[in-house]
């Protein structure tokens, strides 16, 4: 399901409908919320196997030494950490993100690994990106196209902002494909999430938006469509854990 809306004017915000213009700001108080318990949101969301996810997502991902790298809604620092070692030292990583209180977290957390040569910090929307054409050899966004009231512009800017021959990788929450399993998954993220987030974090809104968003996102097919149009060549898709989780790529000719 994509995150159109059959009234003009207005996007998804979870199952509900908003003004487009209003969706930025909700969906920052959301990741406001949740910027101290980040990790712990992931673990509760998917039961700790977010951690393999990013570290296949990033081992399969093209990348060399001396590479620089984009990584949108990149605040919490976990993919731009796992890639520091496969860009080496000469190799630069920019991680960029919408909301300030995520990228605080984010570079506080890479300051404590002793991790800071390297790093560049932006705060940005995925889209409207400040960086010149052609100018990041990758551009990944882990966990967080789902949350961009623009997707098209999204992919678009990403697309942009590639050196040719690049690649964008997209590691997002997408549709479960064996039928037996949705409606557990369904019982999980609708009625478990939230009621752990509300014991663990002291908020259940935050994660009853988040499990909503993951049903609005483009399931595997369209989202792979969608980087089609926004001009990458050579789209494909894998599903990881049933469908929980896809990681997309493209390339820029």
């Amino acid at each position: 399901m994509s995150d159109e809306s059959s009234r003009p004017g207005t996007t998804h915000f979870g199952f509900r409908d908003v003004p487009t213009g209003e969706k930025q700001k909700l969906v920052g108080q959301v990741f406001s919320s949740v910027a101290g318990n980040y990790d712990l949101m992931n673990d509760l969301m998917s039961l700790g196997i977010h951690r393999v996810w990013k570290r296949y997502f990033v081992a399969t991902a093209q990348v060399r030494r001396g590479d620089r790298v984009l990584d949108l809604a990149g605040g919490t620092g976990d993919i731009a950490a796992l890639l520091k070692s496969r860009v080496g030292e000469s190799g630069e990583l920019v991680l960029g993100d919408i909301n300030a209180a995520m990228l605080r977290t984010g570079r506080d957390r890479m300051t404590d690994r002793g991790q800071v040569r390297g790093f560049e910090y932006v705060q940005c929307n995925a889209e409207t990106l400040p960086f010149p054409d052609n100018s990041f050899d990758l551009v990944t966004i882990a966990f967080g196209l789902r949350n961009v009231t623009d997707k098209d512009a999204a992919l678009r800017e990403m697309h942009r902002v590639l050196r040719v021959g690049g690649q964008a990788r997209v590691l997002e929450f997408s549709q479960v494909k064996p039928e037996w399993f949705r409606p557990l998954y369904d019982f999980h993220s609708f009625q478990v999430l939230p009621r752990l987030g509300r014991l663990f974090a002291g908020d259940a809104d935050s994660y009853r938006y988040l499990a909503e968003s993951i049903r609005k996102h483009p399931p595997q097919d369209a989202l792979k469509s969608m980087m089609d149009a926004a001009g990458f060549v050579r789209c494909r898709y894998r599903n990881l854990s049933a469908g929980i989780v896809a990681i997309h790529d493209g390339f820029k000719a």
